[in-house]
């Protein structure tokens, strides 16, 4: 007897949280490509995964704050409000700085967090605050919404300027791509002249346009 799948639909209106949101994804899209970034490279949604669960496992392995925040200006950025979003913290620019040891220093991969990061699992509900003042729930909602307005699937390349990825809507956008199953990738300029921000299996970087997810966080 063939393994029963659910549709991949099925499996998004069933995910409440954006912790189950990065395991789906990880797991339904393991080898195809999820980020690219300047001195990261291309990684594939399992590379992603792993990574924002080492941050998490850093964060974790502290006194949790009230709420994160990380401004680097690099990929880490992204990938600590991954982590922080799976460990059901809160992220808020007014937050704690994610400390630097924790993308990739001594405390990446520390062997306290693990458990205290799978019982997250646990803690971790639809009903969590993760950012603004909206829960999981509210966010994975919204990020239905819009999906269906964007259009966005697996076969989507998403380009967003890297300058501006602490700005809300590029975290909507970042997000969108996540949700969508896209491959995003942070370039260090974004051209002036094209009229639209992604493309369907083209390589040419497109123009940022923050329009659809300038209201995201709002509540």
């Amino acid at each position: 007897m063939g393994r029963f799948c659910l549709p991949l639909e099925t499996l998004l209106v069933m995910t409440s949280t954006l912790r189950d949101l990065l395991i789906q994804r990880a797991a339904r899209l393991q080898s195809q490509a999820a980020l690219s970034a300047p001195d990261w490279g291309t990684l594939s949604y399992a590379q992603l995964r792993n990574r924002v669960e080492g941050v998490a496992l850093g964060l974790l392995s502290r006194e949790l704050p009230a709420a994160s925040f990380s401004s680097t200006g690099t990929a880490w950025d992204w990938a600590a409000e991954l982590a922080a979003a799976a460990s059901g913290l809160m992220w808020s620019p007014a937050g704690q700085a994610v400390p630097s040891d924790t993308f990739g220093g001594c405390r990446f991969n520390h062997e306290d967090g693990r458990g205290p990061y799978h019982a997250r699992e646990q803690v971790v509900q639809a009903a969590t605050l993760f950012s603004a003042d909206l829960d999981h729930g509210e966010v994975m909602l919204r990020l239905r919404r819009l999906n269906r307005e964007l259009g966005w699937d697996h076969t989507n390349r998403v380009d967003l300027p890297l300058a501006r990825l602490g700005e809300a809507p590029m975290r909507a956008a970042l997000w969108s791509a996540l949700y969508a199953g896209a491959h995003a990738v942070l370039t260090e300029e974004a051209p002036s002249t094209a009229k639209r921000f992604f493309t369907r299996f083209q390589s040419v970087p497109q123009a940022w346009d923050p329009g659809p997810f300038q209201d995201f966080w709002d509540v």
